[in-house]
Order: structure tokens, then C-alpha cells, then sequence
């Protein structure tokens, strides 16, 4: 199978808590009345995308079974109801910093360390929590070997311009 260890870890989750909350109910007597109950204690206290994120994982199952091995089974997570109580928030929009403020930020910033961690992640793309786990075997030139990504690799690659591979020496992580 190829998925990623955190989607494995959730299906296991949703599909325990299922089998413990409906037993040996046949599937295809489960209809939608009987999943919003199960859907609405699963999801007590969590996020909104969390909540989707488990509907979406059980309407998944459903799925599979139904053109797996039973054609004629109703998904009962198949609902506009359903959809509409368990689909995610709309967006927020972020507001962009134009390059210049952020250049401008960067060259303000009198700390050595903290100017990398603003250059690794403005000129390499690289998330806060990525840049804080760099030591200086990940520092190669410039190359940045990001060791278990958010992306679920092994590891990743970051090129970064000669400025800041130069910046990286005087702060000591090459």
C-alpha cells in the first residue's frame, strides 16, 4: 500500500470506532440517520476539518466496499446533509507580503540566526518547524537535506541562493 503513515493511522482510528459503535450491523442496513450520530459523537471537540476529514475517510470506506464487492450498496454518507455538516470552512485568504516587505523585514533583523531562519524560509520555501530541526550535517554548500518532511518522504532537497549558503557559514550550520 502507498499511503502515508499518518492516513493508514487515521483509517484505523475511524474504522475501529466503527466497528466497536455499530457491531455486527450488516452494512447495507446502515443508512444515513444511523452515521450522523456515530459521525457527530466521533467528531465531539475537534476541529472542522478534522470533522471532514473522518466523513470523508468513512465516506471512502463505503466507497470501496461498493465497488469492491457489492455494486448495489447505498453509500449512506451520501447525503447533502451529511455533506453539508461535515465540508470544510471556506478558506481564509491570507494577505501576501509583497517581496520588497519581506526583503525589508530580513535586512532589518539584527540577529544572525534569526536572519537565516527568515532567508531559509522566504528565498528556500522552507516551514518554521523545518528550518528549527537543521543541524549542521543537513548543510551541504547549497543544499538543505530536510529529514522527514511534512510531504510523508524520507527526506527532501532545498536549493538556496549563494547569499544566503554564505549566511549559513557565518551562522556555523556549514
Amino acid at each position: 500500500m502507498n499511503a502515508k503513515k499518518s492516513t493508514m493511522k487515521n483509517y484505523r482510528f475511524v474504522l475501529t470506532k466503527f466497528e466497536n459503535y455499530f457491531g455486527n450491523i450488516e452494512l447495507t442496513s446502515i443508512t444515513t440517520e444511523m452515521i450522523l450520530p456515530f459521525l457527530m459523537k466521533l467528531s465531539e471537540g475537534v476541529k472542522q476539518s478534522t470533522k471532514k476529514l473522518r466523513y470523508s475517510l468513512l465516506s471512502a470506506f463505503f466507497n470501496f466496499i461498493k465497488s469492491s464487492f457489492d455494486s448495489g450498496l447505498q453509500n449512506p454518507c451520501d447525503s447533502p446533509a451529511l455533506r453539508k455538516i461535515f465540508r470544510e470552512q471556506r478558506a481564509i485568504h491570507w494577505n501576501i507580503l509583497e517581496k520588497e516587505v519581506v526583503d525589508e523585514i530580513i535586512f532589518r533583523t539584527e540577529n544572525l540566526r534569526n536572519r537565516f531562519m527568515l532567508e531559509l524560509m522566504a528565498r528556500g520555501g522552507m516551514r518554521v518547524g523545518e528550518v528549527l530541526k537543521l543541524t549542521p550535517n543537513d548543510v551541504e554548500d547549497r543544499k538543505i537535506f530536510i529529514r522527514d518532511p511534512k510531504s510523508g518522504k524520507e527526506m527532501e532537497i532545498v536549493f538556496i541562493p549563494k547569499k544566503v549558503a554564505k549566511l549559513s557559514c557565518r551562522t556555523g550550520l556549514s
